[in-house]
């Protein structure tokens, strides 16, 4: 059987959300710090960007490609869908554009009933309304041997952190402080107990730190 992973990138002082998007810059400058690192590897140059050959190797790639590797589902918030910034907008397909870079099932937690889109590349996106434990349960079973992804927000993860649900999470912790935002570590003292813990600095300045059951 899989385990159930997450990989969330988080500024130094915690933050895994930022607070300064605006209607014409929807994600926010504060966002493209966040991830910086992350999205100028070659992997995600590749497979969100499709442009194969440019990024950068090294360890912050590494990470990246892992992300991809061994996942049969897919669990994500309603915020992370962008339910949140288009309510009741039956047209909205998600970020991601007709081939989102997922290329499996995908369960969304929301209170919004949809029908059940399928995309471009293998990414089917089922609207659940079920309990965290109903919808991984589920995520489970359609995974298979391979593992379920908690894909975010950060709301999402911490429910599953919580409930003591997650094997192994990484968090990449860019060199940046946000000051305010979503604190991954909020109500989640001791965690780290109930896990090993080892982290790896890459050039870029990013502090991977992995928990593993």
């Amino acid at each position: 059987m899989g385990q159930v992973r997450v990989d969330l990138n988080l500024s130094l002082d915690g933050y895994a959300t930022t607070t300064d998007q605006t209607p014409e810059d929807p994600f926010g400058k504060d966002w493209d710090r966040l991830v910086a690192a992350y999205v100028a590897t070659r992997t995600m140059q590749e497979r969100v960007f499709g442009r194969p050959g440019k990024g950068t190797t090294g360890l912050d790639d590494d990470y990246a490609a892992a992300y991809f590797e061994g996942v049969g589902a897919e669990i994500m918030g309603a915020g992370m869908f962008g339910l949140h910034a288009h309510p009741d907008d039956p047209s909205w397909q998600g970020w991601w554009g007709p081939n989102p870079p997922f290329g499996i099932p995908v369960f969304v937690l929301t209170h919004e009933q949809r029908p059940t889109l399928e995309m471009e590349g293998g990414t089917t996106f089922h609207f659940v309304q079920t309990s965290i434990e109903e919808t991984l349960a589920r995520a489970k079973e359609t995974a298979g041997d391979l593992d379920v992804r908690i894909g975010g927000g950060a709301r999402v993860v911490k429910a599953y952190l919580a409930a003591g649900l997650v094997d192994r999470l990484h968090v990449g912790i860019a060199p940046i402080l946000l000051g305010r935002g979503e604190r991954l570590w909020e109500d989640l003292r001791e965690f780290e107990q109930d896990y090993e813990v080892t982290s790896e600095v890459a050039p870029s300045g990013t502090i991977h730190v992995t928990f593993s059951r």
